[in-house]
């Protein structure tokens, strides 16, 4: 047994230790293109298993699931506890991975509602010894693989995002490609083929005790309602590894749209091609849906996918505009949407919480909101969207005041006379519509609702 094998190398590390690890971006990304065409494939060393236990790198994968905190898995061990548990235990793990015998636990089974409301998303978490160990497998295996992914992939790889996806499919429809083969695959994460996809792995990964250690995660089993029943296709999303396997599965797909010569953008499992005629398009989506049928083993959703012009589709919760200033990005309509849906749900009247209260959760949730959709080009929306949001608070509070002494006297303490508020709190209109009235508008200003910090999106997005 060598020194490294023999020190304990979780004990030195401080428990207080919670700073977050940025992912580190492969170096040689420009010229990516060019070494995997002349290594198409490949290898990676014998002694990977070597690199994934090593020090370094397991304070690495131990700070960044700290950081991540979640859910326990089917254990009930929290975040938390897994310092002190690596302590105790790291040594034996640690000649489990190298002498090939680690026995991951079964995942947790979560639904979570989708976004667009169409149903629920399966999440499975892992027990957070298995995440830690997925996180160190992970930074090792993205660090060698990540260089030869596709320039045209932006999902789940360090340094990309999901903006510089939506700027190249811009890039596209400046080029003068105008019509968009929008790619979507059936229950993607739940149908992953494992054979298909330890094939591509095998094809470059040397050390079999990785390939074992990937398998026993894809083949741990889903414990749900209290029983544990065995996985035979699919990554469960919840685990660190299952984003970079399914950039696996799908860099096959990449590679074929490359040599083909296609104009495309893929993130996760949203693919869009884009064309520069209908014709065209309606042709390549035939082409590219028995590719993925035959060679990938899946299935695109037909409901989900079209050939259309891209202002007409979203990709990513954005499109583009048209008319006079074309292919300009702005927030999909299903966003705009999704975003009123929360905020009804933030401002709604029966909640049984004071306008204060129901400030600080918006708060909490038009910063990050912004973050994302503030890379729109079309700033009209962030007014007109801070314009109802205040709206929804006038007719909150109106609907709490309730009496009309009680409307009366709020007006008055806001600026209005005591005939205009006597006249105003007198009104029948159900909240909504009083929200318009001239004088509770007066009363209930901009620089009322920035007197208690309510964030405006048009301000956020210049800061």
């Amino acid at each position: 047994m060598d020194d490294e094998q023999r020190q304990p190398v979780l004990l030195n590390w401080s428990l207080s230790s919670r700073a977050e690890v940025k992912p580190r971006v492969s170096e040689g990304r420009a010229d990516s293109s060019v070494s995997a065409q002349k290594s198409k494939i490949p290898m990676f060393p014998t002694k990977l298993m070597e690199e994934v236990v090593r020090g370094e790198n397991v304070k690495k994968a131990l700070e960044r699931v700290e950081t991540n905190a979640g859910s326990p898995g089917v254990d009930g061990m929290k975040t938390e506890k897994l310092r002190g548990y690596l302590r105790q235990h790291w040594l034996r793990i640690r000649e489990e991975l190298l002498e090939g015998t680690y026995s991951p636990q079964p995942v947790r089974r979560v639904e979570i509602p989708k976004p667009d409301g169409s149903g629920v998303r399966k999440l499975g978490i892992p027990s957070v010894v298995d995440r830690f160990i997925q996180q160190s497998v992970l930074q090792v295996m993205q660090g060698k693989w990540d260089r030869t992914f596709s320039e045209c992939s932006f999902g789940f790889r360090p340094g990309r995002s999901a903006h510089q996806a939506v700027a190249k499919a811009q890039s596209y429809l400046r080029e003068g490609y105008g019509f968009v083969v929008d790619l979507d695959l059936e229950k993607f994460f739940d149908r992953v083929n494992h054979d298909k996809l330890m094939s591509s792995l095998a094809a470059r990964v040397e050390d079999k005790r990785v390939l074992k250690l990937i398998r026993a995660f894809l083949n741990a089993g889903v414990m749900e309602d209290g029983l544990v029943k065995p996985t035979e296709e699919g990554t469960p999303q919840g685990g660190p590894l299952s984003p970079f396997l399914s950039n696996v599965v799908l860099d096959e797909l990449d590679k074929e749209l490359e040599e083909r010569g296609h104009r495309f953008v893929r993130y996760a499992d949203d693919c869009n091609i884009y064309v520069k005629s209908e014709r065209a398009g309606l042709r390549v989506m035939e082409s590219v849906k028995r590719f993925i049928s035959q060679r990938l083993k899946l299935k695109v959703n037909e409901s989900k996918s079209a050939v259309a012009w891209p202002q007409k589709r979203k990709f990513l919760g954005f499109s583009f505009t048209s008319g006079k200033e074309p292919n300009r990005r702005k927030i999909a309509p299903q966003a705009i949407v999704r975003f009123k849906t929360k905020v009804r749900v933030l401002t709604n009247k029966n909640r049984g919480r004071s306008v204060e209260q129901v400030v600080e959760d918006l708060s909490s949730y038009l910063p990050g909101w912004e973050g994302y959709f503030g890379y729109c080009e079309t700033p009209r929306i962030f007014t007109d969207l801070d314009s109802w949001i205040r709206r929804r608070l006038r007719g909150l509070m109106w609907k709490q005041w309730k009496t009309f002494r009680r409307r009366r006297a709020e007006l008055m303490a806001r600026g209005l006379s005591t005939k205009d508020a006597a006249q105003t709190a007198m009104s029948s209109l159900g909240p909504w519509k009083m929200s318009r009235v001239p004088n509770v508008q007066r009363a209930l200003s901009k620089a009322y609702f920035d007197s208690i910090d309510l964030p405006r999106l048009a301000e956020l997005r210049n800061i």
